[in-house]
């Protein structure tokens, strides 16, 4: 099948017969994949929340797959959002992109020029690091407290009432995202190839991991190391570290340990940084997990670790998992943006 680039994913716009009504589309853009919803501008804040349609894509990180492509993902999932809700371009009212790798305010103009380039000037558009969104996934579109991604990349991002921000991590695996799936399954490669040699203890791994891989030697792991170095590829190695560790593997125990400790201080620096624990650390906030490494397992839940060693020193967090995934976040975060501006005839049900 052809694949469709630029303009060409938008010309079935003109070949169905449109729907009524404004909608938002909330993008989640991430170093795995990329999700976009369509929700009605008209939301009542019901539970669950109405999503008209929901698509999925590649990963849209431009520091890992290059700016072209990641356009291509991003441009790709939000037509086939709207061609699945029956709407057009005409129908959106705003557009909440929620990317990783946007780091900068450079980024995000760069972002914003050019969705403006495919959304009508009445559009209103936003573009944000995508743990912003993972954020408001957990606070229904309220930018307060502390988030905590740990999935294929790791970042700590948080807010105060009065939108002061901070960050921490999020550089991506050369600038140190340890306790990201990434970093531990490299760490994990690691310890393999220093045991074969000779360098390091004797770990499960080893086996695991080429059982895993299919693979015959340690030897083979160069090889399919730098055959394809996406970091998504080398995250998913991630529950054969948890499975080696849950055996009793010293190795393996050790990288998720090392894990938790990178994660909470991420953690303690942003809120740190912002106050949020007040001077006493017992001041109320957020703290909201997300992440495929902050899923429990058997016996290592790796969140539940991180949780009990931010509250020694913060008492005051009370961590949220959320109901709603990071690209409803998206959603909410343009639908609270714009809701003032919003006729009351299109905030209420019609």
């Amino acid at each position: 099948m052809q694949r469709l680039t630029g303009r060409d994913m938008w010309d079935v716009e003109e070949c169905q017969s449109p729907r009524m009504g404004s909608v938002i589309l909330g993008v989640d853009g991430g170093a795995s994949n990329t999700v976009c919803v369509c929700i009605p501008a008209a939301m009542p804040f019901n539970d669950p929340l109405p999503v008209l349609s929901r698509t999925v894509a590649g990963c849209s990180n431009h520091n890992s797959v290059g700016e072209d492509r990641a356009r291509e993902t991003l441009e790709r999932v939000m037509s086939q959002a709207l061609l699945k809700a029956r709407r057009r371009r005409s129908n959106v009212c705003a557009v909440c992109l929620a990317v990783a790798g946007v780091n900068h305010p450079v980024d995000q103009q760069r972002m914003l020029d050019w969705l403006r380039d495919i959304f009508p000037s009445h559009v209103k558009l936003f573009v944000e690091n995508d743990a912003v969104a993972a954020l408001a996934s957990g606070t229904m579109g309220r930018l307060h407290g502390c988030v905590l991604i740990a999935g294929t990349g790791t970042i700590a991002y948080g807010f105060t009432s009065d939108g002061r921000e901070a960050r921490a991590a999020g550089a991506g695996p050369v600038l140190g995202d340890w306790g990201s799936g990434y970093g531990i399954s490299a760490q994990a490669l690691t310890a393999v190839v220093r045991a074969y040699d000779g360098r390091g203890p004797e770990t499960v791994l080893t086996n695991n991991i080429l059982d895993f891989l299919g693979l015959a030697s340690p030897d083979e792991l160069i090889g399919w190391t730098y055959e394809d170095q996406s970091w998504a590829r080398i995250a998913d190695l991630l529950p054969v570290v948890v499975e080696s560790a849950e055996s009793g593997d010293e190795v393996a125990n050790k990288i998720l340990h090392n894990s938790v400790g990178e994660l909470a201080s991420s953690v303690k620096a942003v809120v740190q940084r912002l106050d949020l624990g007040g001077e006493d650390g017992k001041h109320p906030f957020p703290l909201v997990m997300v992440g495929k490494v902050l899923e429990a397992n058997k016996k290592w839940d790796i969140g539940k670790e991180v949780i009990d060693c931010v509250t020694k020193n913060y008492p005051g967090a009370y961590p949220i998992h959320p109901k709603v995934e990071p690209a409803v976040g998206a959603a909410l975060l343009a639908w609270n943006a714009i809701a003032s501006e919003l006729d009351g005839d299109i905030r209420t049900v019609q």
